[in-house]
């Protein structure tokens, strides 16, 4: 690995493990803040966790398929970080640049929904599988929904490289552009790392979905993955609608940062205020009404490109 690839795999590791602590800590806030209870201990509460599921056994369930089962949270972690790193991280500086970045990024989480399903299917379990096929039910869907809504970010940049769908936000933000873009690309973020609401994979009701057999360092990985993922689609989120790290004063991935960490804690806030809703009635939400809301959000953004 030449020095170049280091400090680029270096730089995108540091940055997706500040945000999971970012993550932890918001949501840890935001659950206190909902029992109505003082926080105490918030700052180490995270590492706490973390260390304790270190020195936990990890589970084995009756002939799992064991290379998918351990694959799949290493996976799943390895798409969040090649997102991030598609990530334009100031002016000069994008870790994985190529003209295509959107479609990189939608073939992401195609995977992703791969990976999320590998994880339940391969436990050889009854409430793990009956997670994976509830997710990938909601997952179509949504993925049809975050095609267009990358399609018209890319509109007024006239380009589908991540630098370019900054630099045409310049004069206005495309989350002015274009006001619904960003509350869709906010559901597909919590969907896609079943988050709040939206968490019909390791849901309550199913004792952890495609997590409840699993335990100890592989469990730490999965939750890792899942808040990593929220990272990269916050990053994406300022990069598409808030201008990335275009900013007056301060440096460009300061700028970033700052856009990343208010995502994270909306998105944080939503997934413990925000009512959870059958998995059957939110599969008929996405496809009779997020879904046609995506396609005019689409066509607002082309005839505003156009004009």
């Amino acid at each position: 690995m030449s020095a170049g690839s280091f400090i680029v795999l270096f730089i995108v590791g540091l940055a997706l493990v500040a945000g999971v602590y970012v993550v932890a800590v918001f949501d840890s806030l935001a659950a206190a803040w909902v029992a109505a209870r003082r926080p105490s201990g918030i700052l180490l509460l995270p590492i706490r966790r973390a260390a304790f599921l270190v020195v936990q056994q990890h589970n084995e369930t009756e002939r799992p398929d064991e290379a998918g089962w351990r694959l799949a949270p290493a996976l799943y972690l390895a798409l969040a970080a090649t997102g991030f790193g598609l990530i334009p991280l100031s002016a000069s500086f994008v870790p994985i640049d190529g003209p295509a970045g959107i479609v990189l990024w939608g073939a992401m989480e195609a995977l992703a929904i791969v990976a999320i399903f590998l994880h339940g299917w391969s436990a050889n379990a009854m409430l793990p599988l009956i997670g994976a096929y509830r997710f990938v039910a909601l997952g179509l869907s949504i993925l049809l929904v975050s095609m267009f809504v990358l399609i018209a970010a890319a509109l007024p940049a006239e380009s589908m490289r991540m630098m370019d769908l900054v630099d045409s936000q310049r004069e206005l933000w495309n989350v002015v552009r274009q006001p619904l873009g960003l509350p869709l690309l906010l559901l597909v973020a919590m969907t896609l790392s079943f988050w709040g609401p939206f968490n019909f994979a390791d849901s309550a009701d199913l004792a952890t979905g495609t997590a409840s057999e699993v335990s100890g360092p592989p469990l730490l990985v999965w939750k890792l993955s899942r808040a990593a993922m929220l990272v990269s689609f916050s990053a994406l989120a300022a990069t598409l609608f808030l201008g990335g790290w275009l900013g007056p004063w301060l440096p460009g991935p300061v700028w970033l940062a700052l856009k990343t960490v208010l995502i994270l804690a909306v998105l944080a806030g939503m997934g413990r205020l925000a009512g959870r809703v059958s998995t059957e009635r939110m599969i008929t939400a996405a496809w009779v009404v997020l879904l046609p809301i995506s396609f005019l959000h689409l066509a607002w953004a082309g005839v505003e490109a156009l004009s």
